[in-house]
């Protein structure tokens, strides 16, 4: 693991780091993408726009420090008072199966290329722990630089860089600022609740 002050611990969870594991503490640079804030909650479709138009601000993607095995984020200033997240991804990491509880969200890959895993099912907020999932519920995304997408509460991903030799660079915005984020763990069509996260674990 890099010695900045700022960077993700190398992924010591099934999951790893994600966006809203932890606040970027420590001395890492203070970037902001500054945007009016909005008197009415940011729909996804603005959301999608701000994350597009940060990532195409190339001065902002190149000051993020890139470590070479643990996730890197600073945190900027999303629209509307929502929570967002410059994140950079070295070659073979990922998230790991998560939702983002009552927050909509929408993420743009800067640089490199990422792919998202996600279920095309809304599953029970409370009250499982395991549940069988159906045949035809898995969809797959390639997202190579230019390219995201939004989604709506509690939209179950997991987000992955594949690249066996070049780093990734992503936008995240999400609103509300996320509640909770749940974990899960699966195997094959099983998919397992393994741990819920709050603000105050990750800030």
């Amino acid at each position: 693991m890099s010695p900045a002050s700022g960077l993700s611990p190398a992924d010591s969870s099934p999951a790893g780091p994600s966006p809203a594991e932890s606040s970027p503490g420590g001395s890492a640079p203070a970037v902001a993408a500054s945007s009016a804030s909005s008197e009415q909650a940011p729909t996804q479709a603005e959301l999608l726009d701000f994350v597009r138009r940060t990532a195409a601000d190339t001065e902002l993607i190149a000051s993020l420090p890139l470590a070479p095995e643990g996730r890197t984020w600073v945190r900027l200033d999303g629209p509307g008072g929502s929570e967002a997240w410059l994140i950079g991804w070295p070659p073979g990491t990922g998230t790991g199966w998560h939702d983002h509880a009552d927050s909509v969200g929408a993420f743009v890959t800067a640089s490199g290329e990422l792919k998202e895993n996600s279920l095309a099912a809304r599953l029970p907020t409370d009250g499982w722990r395991t549940l069988e999932l159906t045949d035809g519920v898995d969809r797959e995304r390639q997202l190579p630089a230019g390219r995201g997408r939004s989604f709506g509460r509690h939209h179950v991903h997991e987000v992955l860089n594949e690249s066996t030799g070049r780093h990734a660079v992503s936008v995240h915005a999400y609103h509300p600022p996320l509640p909770r984020i749940r974990r899960y763990s699966r195997t094959e069509q099983t998919l397992r609740l393994e741990q819920v996260e709050r603000p105050e674990d990750w800030q």
